[in-house]
């Protein structure tokens, strides 16, 4: 029985306010691995990434974007992951020399991650950076979590040529999670602290079991049963994940606007044409004379500005 593709499965345990996510990604993983030949243990870390960006996104209920980078100082220089509110996601990296035979600690080096919360709706974006802490994926974003947010959160995430998969545990304030149910009005005290302690550390070490393989192959419904039988779980409607890249024309020409006419000149006269390709679908736009002076054009529609060429 094999996990159903692209689909996010939210769950919490009854009377108490311990949650999970779990996040199985086939055609959406494979769509990024289509578009660039990425050495394979770069390909296991982009896809656990990649998985931890849409569980993350997830707890989040964004309306915009949450932008994950890993900017290494080893041979993987850049590592992004963007995921949003609506579970549309894309992933690229960058890297230089021999990747097999090291792991995640050596490929990045002494970096740094940043986090980037983009509201997309004339909100505020906020942007996170800290040191990269952690041997794994995983520990890099349980520790940010940790820290950042306070919150008491675990991550297992595994991927491999065909698919990637994630599960995240979280403990939420007493006063800050869901409601216990069957008991909205009740007020939190020691024994529901105490009792989501115990709930906490004995879910986490089950989950501690989970082998690669079962969070890899088993469908959701039937790998929660596996590893909490005895608890009473209760699931959500699954949420479908997709593969989809934000690139546009109109996005390249704001950034060729960005570049300025000279830099843009300059480049016509070398090659005759201005090709931009997205990093993340390897999608190419092309920009002869013509549209270049349509997309100046329109800066001095958009700002009353003087074209000069």
């Amino acid at each position: 029985m094999k996990p159903h593709p692209d689909s996010l499965q939210r769950f919490l345990f009854e009377q108490s306010h311990v949650r999970g996510e779990l996040v199985h990604l086939d055609d959406a993983w494979r769509a990024v691995l289509e578009r660039h030949d990425y050495p394979p243990s770069l390909r296991a870390v982009m896809g656990e990434l990649m998985a931890g960006a849409v569980l993350l996104a997830a707890t989040l209920k964004l309306k915009g974007s949450l932008i994950l980078q890993i900017q290494g100082r080893g041979p993987v220089t850049l590592l992004v992951v963007e995921c949003d509110g609506e579970l549309n996601v894309r992933a690229t990296a960058k890297w230089q020399g021999e990747l097999e035979g090291i792991g995640f600690a050596q490929m990045v080096g002494d970096g740094r991650f940043v986090i980037t919360l983009d509201p997309r709706d004339g909100g505020q974006t906020y942007q996170g950076i800290v040191a990269l802490d952690g041997d794994s994926v995983a520990e890099v974003l349980q520790n940010y979590m940790q820290r950042s947010e306070q919150l008491a959160t675990r991550l297992w995430l595994a991927a491999d040529g065909q698919g990637a998969a994630g599960m995240l545990l979280q403990k939420m304030p007493g006063d800050g999670g869901h409601a216990i149910a069957g008991d909205e009005d009740r007020q939190d005290d020691g024994q529901d602290e105490d009792r989501d302690a115990d709930m906490w550390q004995r879910v986490t070490m089950l989950t501690d079991t989970l082998q690669r393989g079962e969070l890899l192959g088993l469908p959701a419904e039937v790998l929660i049963h596996k590893l909490f039988s005895e608890d009473d779980v209760r699931l959500f409607d699954a949420q479908q994940v997709a593969f989809r890249c934000s690139c546009s024309r109109d996005r390249v020409a704001r950034m060729l606007r960005m570049l300025g006419w000279d830099e843009v000149q300059s480049v016509l006269a070398e090659q005759g044409v201005a090709e931009v390709t997205c990093e993340f679908c390897n999608h190419q736009y092309l920009f002869d004379k013509v549209d270049a002076e349509q997309v100046f054009a329109a800066e001095v529609l958009l700002d009353g500005s003087a074209l000069v060429h």
